[in-house]
């Protein structure tokens, strides 16, 4: 347990998503910038976006969101609320009615929560920053993503390292094809040892990757879908010498660390949540009238904002 001079408390409430999560760690280190080391700061989220804030020297609670889980969630919401006792300053990134039901019950002197300032299409850690900015009254430049970890992976290859990210959470319309991801590492393999990732829902796609991989006689690879925690998939990313990823948490993990990225998008906008301040990403995307969409099912049924970006162009932009 830490030992502070003042017992005065930040409550910290980030986006549910990983990815949303990551973008908000340069507004986040500009509130613990602005109010320095006298103040408690907590973090409050999903199971999943809290793992990034795991090693964060300046963090010193983070609190699980289960309201959902079992009895009256609103009521659940106002014994959290209640939970943190008083506090001096509470914001919130989130915009959901959940999250406005939270603010309310919160007893602090200070409370904010998140507001899209403009209709521009700009990146979401700008949004983010100018967000805690507005609050503040300040004018705070967006750093780099920022996690931090305790390094206690090694990952021993004889050849460079490729990761695999298959998988999008938000739906199947971000997601481009195994069978490309497949072809795409086969022509790497002799190059880099390959790793596949996936969340508990994205095995099948990993499975169906590992399977094309089989077929085409590649075996240097290792199929981690499913069996990481978030905080070693930080970890095996962080290690990575080349990744290709759909738009999803992993690339933004990834532009933490600045690893060089092949991002595919299709029906998202890429303005708004391609990698931060990455000098290492290849963005692949076609121009589309239906393109970006933002549906987590292609609305069309034809997905060609996927099905025309081939393992070939991945490649040629990589040579």
């Amino acid at each position: 347990k830490r030992w502070f001079k003042m017992d005065k408390k930040i409550v910290i409430q980030i986006p549910t998503w990983l990815g949303d999560a990551v973008m908000a760690t340069p507004a986040i280190e500009n509130i613990i910038q602005h109010f320095g080391d006298s103040y408690k700061y907590i973090v409050l989220g999903s199971n999943i976006s809290v793992k990034i804030f795991e090693f964060h020297p300046k963090i010193s609670q983070i609190i699980v969101d289960d309201t959902k889980k079992g009895g009256s969630r609103y009521l659940n919401i106002y014994n959290l609320a209640k939970s943190f006792g008083k506090v001096e300053v509470f914001f919130s990134f989130r915009r959901s009615f959940s999250a406005r039901v939270l603010k309310f019950f919160v007893s602090a002197r200070q409370k904010y929560g998140y507001k899209r300032l403009t209709k521009e299409q700009i990146h979401l850690v700008l949004r983010y920053n100018d967000f805690v900015n507005h609050c503040l009254k300040t004018n705070y430049q967006a750093g780099d993503l920022k996690i931090y970890t305790n390094s206690t992976l090694k990952t021993q290859h004889s050849k460079l390292l490729l990761g695999l990210n298959p998988g999008a959470t938000y739906g199947s319309a971000k997601r481009w094809y195994p069978k490309e991801f497949a072809l795409t590492a086969k022509e790497l393999s002799k190059e880099y040892d390959i790793l596949i990732f996936g969340g508990p829902t994205e095995v099948e796609q990993a499975c169906e990757i590992e399977k094309y991989l089989k077929s085409f006689g590649v075996s240097n690879y290792t199929n981690l879908a499913g069996k990481t925690t978030v905080t070693e998939l930080i970890e095996y990313i962080k290690n990575l010498d080349l990744f290709i990823t759909n738009d999803s948490g992993p690339m933004h993990l990834a532009a933490a660390f600045k690893i060089k990225t092949v991002a595919i998008f299709g029906p998202t906008k890429h303005i708004e949540t391609h990698q931060w301040n990455n000098p290492n990403e290849i963005i692949i995307r076609k121009e589309m009238e239906c393109a970006p969409c933002m549906k987590r099912v292609c609305p069309l049924g034809h997905h060609e904002c996927m099905k025309q970006i081939t393992s070939s162009d991945v490649l040629e932009k990589l040579r």
